[in-house]
């Protein structure tokens, strides 16, 4: 390439820097680039200032700030305001939600189902990854990981409708059933907890997949032959072996399942019935309502954000025996 001088630099700073040609080399040289990308790229502390700025911006604009103005609704009266009203605050709102059993009994609910979900979550899908991961052949491991993931490359609400044209009294379940005269009469299954909690694993499944998969795959296989060839039999080697080697991925999927589980939404509106109301449908009722709901629905968020992060905080913290556990 042809060599370019370097303008505003020492002889040894231009022999240090690199040479460009053509329409980018006459591109640098230009005073809008050496006041802006070029003063970037030359300073190292304004390199590591927009590193630590832009990141922290981010956070803070897009997770901490809502979070902000959401403990800020939730402790007023009246929310919005109207022209020259002043805001007033009170606990009213937090008070609410213990008072009322309206609103205590879905919550308490919520968080039972998302425990159940979990645990059952973690059973079935389990001996899946397990055999994507040590039974697959690795040269097909890639393939079968893919298989499975290529239902959750449509959109949640396509796999909802999927469950209820699968759960409905005309719909594959109950006609499989009647076709082969196990019933005279469709089985209601929609609108049940059965028909709910089925949506919900179906749709977070692959949150407990993918940590299970990376922890079960990196357990060497030598430690298993070992085992085996000590006297120790299949269920020996899962518990003592197995089992322990993948502590982390379980700490991980029923952590993210259930943070998922506890915020869903969509599912219990389309799968769920009355018998199954859960605190997020109560939620999105107080923002859906009249303006003077919101701060009682605010308040009900950071309750459900508090209580889910503590009880996964405490998950992690009993299950790891006091060890960090990364999530992914």
């Amino acid at each position: 390439m042809a060599s370019i001088p370097m303008a505003g630099k020492s002889s040894e700073e231009a022999a240090r820097a690199p040479r460009y040609a053509g329409w980018f080399g006459r591109l640098i040289q230009t005073s809008l680039y050496r006041a802006t990308i070029g003063a970037v790229a030359d300073s190292a502390k304004l390199r590591m200032t927009i590193l630590v700025i832009v990141p922290l911006a981010w956070i803070f604009f897009f997770n901490i700030g809502p979070i902000l103005q959401m403990v800020n609704i939730s402790l007023m009266e009246n929310y919005p305001l109207m022209d020259g009203q002043s805001a007033s605050y009170s606990l009213a709102q937090y008070r609410l939600f213990f008072e009322d059993s309206l609103y205590f009994t879905p919550f308490i609910r919520s968080v039972v189902f998302s425990v159940g979900v979990t645990a059952i979550t973690l059973v079935v899908v389990y001996p899946v990854a397990y055999y994507v991961a040590k039974v697959v052949r690795p040269s097909f491991r890639n393939r079968a990981l893919l298989l499975l993931l290529t239902p959750f490359w449509a959109g949640e609400i396509i796999r909802t409708f999927s469950v209820i044209m699968l759960l409905a009294n005309r719909g594959a379940v109950n006609m499989f059933l009647r076709e082969f005269g196990f019933i005279d009469r469709p089985i209601p299954m929609l609108y049940t907890y059965f028909s709910l909690s089925f949506g919900v694993i179906y749709l977070i499944s692959l949150y407990m997949l993918l940590p299970l998969y990376s922890a079960i795959e990196k357990i060497p296989n030598s430690l298993v032959d070992a085992a085996a060839d000590l006297g120790a039999g299949p269920f020996t080697r899962f518990r003592r072996v197995i089992l322990p080697l993948s502590r982390d991925g379980i700490i991980s999927g029923c952590s993210l399942v259930f943070l998922t589980t506890i915020g869903v939404f969509s599912a219990p509106l389309l799968l769920g019935g009355p018998n199954t109301v859960i605190f997020p449908e109560i939620i999105a009722q107080l923002f859906h309502g009249s303006n003077d709901k919101w701060p009682a629905g605010a308040a009900f968020s950071i309750l459900m954000l508090v209580v889910s992060l503590t009880t996964v905080g405490l998950f992690m913290r009993v299950a790891s025996g006091g060890k960090n556990v990364k999530l992914m």
